[in-house]
């Protein structure tokens, strides 16, 4: 079978709606095609019986929107302020009540990220396993007790305990809940969600500032401090949010309650033209994991998010010290994160939106990478307070965007609903590990312009940008191959005198290539 199927998918997002027609008239050219041949290039229709015609994809799609997004933005806005709320505790005496060093309190940062990451992959095969709705709320619920504990501890081992706890628990929710909108959008919609999914994380910084300044208010009611309160009151309102989410989470699409069948049938064939193959459903096989753990795709993938994800972890976690030591108090420093975070938010969904729009991901990258180094750049030569204040907003605007940007680069480049699952996780679960590193680079006796947390910060994303020029130019070098015909397999009773493609494998029909192969089939085109 011919693999010149059509041209890139980045440079033509519809494309795939015209392949079967395309595959057909390659391969018989201006020969008859006989019924056992057509039958071995024709795609298997999911559902074929129902009658869809009463139903308006736009309207769908705007369903599928508000019944998805908004609560699970929601709730990992909760996480990423259960997760960052000890940098804005420290700020009103968390070192100083609990006894410990500065050392000691990198060290609490420190160890959320081993058990969050170790646990990412797991968790997303669970998911798949599971229905979300029992998975994703029985984490939250969990985590949110963690996080409620955390305000109850009154020594350093029990700060680690609870630390430790939380990063278990929150482990599976954005791996998690980025593989489960994957699997409801085609790959040249899944940016804006994903992005504005993620522009939570942004909001949480400036509703965290604004939320710890208010509860500080507290300190002393019940004996307790204000640092304490900012613990308990999140925990709780995170508990409440998992026991709700039982009953507001969907499922996957195949089985969702709150679409007709002639929606779910909509839904699933929409992502099978969209060269998602496995939206039907997949059953679990070791093979599928074996792919994802070969694939260098996976492995340049985890370096990739690696230079987006370290100095996400630097940013969010110190951003309130690094302002605090630019002369400002506890709550007016919380108080002025609130802007670098609106902005943040702002800079992610439009860059979300124009990357469905106008694709080119690996572009966007590598500028939003150009545009982080610069605000580091100031904040490491910087010695006046305004400037490296400014420097502050365009490293935000460099750093957040390109979280989702990767994630959804990696997403649309990798076919099967198992190896995206364990591909993501592995990706975001390497990236986050690297948390522990970027957590201990803001050292005390660095005070106040933090340079050697700058440069290393700088250094990540500078591994960012090189892994972005990379990924790009092998994607388009394995397209250019598919293009030329060198990825090609055998369809038996159509190409079968084609020995030399018998490297590629052999196949009973077109289905079946797509089936096994995923996004290593001959008419897959990556995006770039």
């Amino acid at each position: 079978m011919s693999s010149s199927l059509e041209k890139s998918r980045a440079r033509s997002p519809s494309a795939s709606s015209t392949r079967l027609s395309d595959e057909k008239a390659r391969i018989v050219r201006t020969e008859n095609v006989d019924e056992d041949v057509e039958k071995r290039l024709t795609h298997e229709v999911y559902n074929a019986h129902v009658d869809v015609s009463g139903v308006d994809e736009r309207k769908l799609l705007r369903k599928l929107d508000l019944a998805l997004v908004p609560w699970l933005s929601f709730l990992y806005l909760l996480s990423f302020l259960d997760r960052t709320s000890i940098g804005n505790a420290k700020l009103y005496g968390l070192e100083q009540d609990l006894h410990i060093s500065d050392t000691q309190y990198n060290i609490a940062l420190t160890i959320f990220f081993f058990s969050y990451s170790v646990f990412e992959v797991p968790s997303n095969v669970f998911l798949k396993r599971l229905r979300p709705s029992v998975w994703l709320s029985l984490l939250m619920f969990l985590w949110g007790i963690m996080m409620t504990v955390q305000g109850l501890v009154h020594n350093y081992g029990g700060l680690l305990g609870m630390r430790w706890m939380l990063g278990l628990f929150e482990a599976g929710l954005f791996p998690g809940v980025n593989y489960y909108l994957s699997c409801w959008y085609k790959r040249s919609e899944f940016g804006i969600r994903a992005a504005v999914f993620f522009s939570a994380a942004t909001v949480s910084g400036a509703f965290g500032g604004l939320l710890a300044a208010a509860i500080s208010n507290m300190d002393g009611i019940g004996g307790k401090p204000a640092w304490a309160w900012i613990f308990i009151l999140e925990g709780l309102l995170t508990v409440i949010a998992g026991a709700m989410s039982f009953w507001i989470i969907q499922d996957f699409p195949d089985t969702a309650k709150f679409l007709t069948e002639a929606e779910r049938t909509v839904v699933i064939r929409r992502l099978q033209e969209d060269d998602q193959f496995s939206a039907a459903g997949e059953k679990l096989k070791w093979k599928y994991i074996w792919q994802s753990l070969l694939d260098w795709k996976t492995w340049l993938g985890m370096l990739l998010y690696m230079g987006s994800d370290g100095p996400l972890y630097a940013f969010s976690l110190f951003l309130p010290s690094i302002i605090n030591e630019l002369g400002y108090t506890a709550t007016p420093a919380n108080l002025l994160t609130v802007p670098v975070y609106v902005v943040a938010c702002g800079m992610t969904c439009l860059v979300g939106w124009y990357a469905d729009k106008k694709g080119q991901r690996g572009y966007l990258n590598m500028f939003n990478c150009c545009v982080g180094a610069a605000g580091y750049i100031i904040l490491i030569a910087s010695r006046n307070a305004g400037l490296s204040y400014f420097g502050v907003y365009l490293a935000a605007c460099g750093i957040y965007p390109n979280i989702p940007n990767t994630i959804a680069w990696v997403s649309n480049n990798v076919e099967g609903s198992y190896k995206r699952s364990v591909t993501l996780a592995m990706v975001i679960s390497f990236g986050n590990i690297n948390g522990a590193v970027s957590s201990n680079v803001y050292r005390a006796r660095d005070k106040p312009w933090y340079t050697l947390g700058h440069g290393i910060v700088l250094m990540y994303i500078g591994i960012g940008f090189i892994c972005s020029v990379l990924f790009m130019v092998l994607l388009k070098r394995e397209n250019a191959k598919r293009d030329r015909g060198e990825r090609d397999e055998i369809i038996e009773g159509v190409n079968d005198n084609n020995t030399d493609l018998a490297k590629n494998g052999t196949f009973a029909s077109v289905v079946d290539a797509k089936r096994e192969k995923g996004d290593a089939w001959s008419g897959y085109r990556y995006t770039i």
